[in-house]
């Protein structure tokens, strides 16, 4: 194992500078998968299991989502919520440390919504509840995307080293193209968002500026 006395974030900026890889680029039809976009998470002043990187992330987020609805690209936004009971949390709800920030969300709880500043259109946008970290993982989301003839798939939201990373592996894992805008994801620790961000970059996704993100998504015309 290799040895260093650099941070996270200076392992990252160091990749960026000088990436190892060629890109896996974009492909034929992105969709957009907003991760767990709700106040559990986005809202830190009300709940001690929110967390912010970017103040700018939801907005940045928004401009993703119209852009990819006004070409008829599939935008979908995930949120973690359960049985009053917490059985269909697992043994993931059953560890000491998560089990009230965690199985204890239900749908009528306020940490369940969606965070109001997002703009989510309810008559085309798809909002579905998935229970583990993975927005793949016993969702119709891969069934979805095979529908809709998507072969990119763009991920925001959070947190960056827990259900983004595990949304791009699984992504990855079903031969999407995974792209991960870097001001759109976030983490409660500066470490670990960085140092997933180095391993998603080196390994699973491309990580780009969210600026070439709306860039490419600008000039994007979909094919017939």
């Amino acid at each position: 194992m290799e040895t260093s006395s650099k941070t996270a974030r200076q392992l990252f900026e160091a990749l960026k500078a000088d990436p190892q890889r060629r890109r896996f680029g974009f492909g034929r039809k992105p969709a957009l998968v907003n991760v767990d976009l709700q106040n559990a998470y986005t809202r830190p002043s009300e709940f001690p299991t929110a967390y912010e990187t970017d103040p700018r992330q939801i907005e940045h987020v928004n401009r993703l989502a119209q852009l990819l609805r006004s070409r008829g690209c599939p935008v979908v936004w995930t949120f973690v919520a359960y049985l009053d009971s917490g059985e269909d949390c697992g043994v993931w709800g059953t560890r000491a440390d998560m089990s009230e920030a965690l199985r204890s969300i239900t749908a009528d709880d306020r940490r369940a919504q969606l965070d109001e500043r997002c703009e989510v259109d309810r008559d085309h946008d798809i909002v579905m509840n998935k229970r583990m970290a993975s927005a793949f993982f016993e969702t119709n989301l891969g069934s979805l995307f095979t529908f809709h003839q998507v072969d990119t798939v763009i991920v925001t939201g959070g947190s960056t080293s827990g259900c983004v990373r595990a949304t791009v592996v699984d992504g990855l894992s079903r031969s999407f193209r995974m792209i991960v805008p870097e001001e759109c994801v976030s983490d409660k620790h500066e470490s670990p968002h960085f140092a997933n961000l180095y391993d998603m970059m080196a390994k699973y996704a491309d990580v780009l500026p969210v600026a070439e993100v709306i860039g490419f998504l600008e000039g994007y015309e979909p094919r017939p």
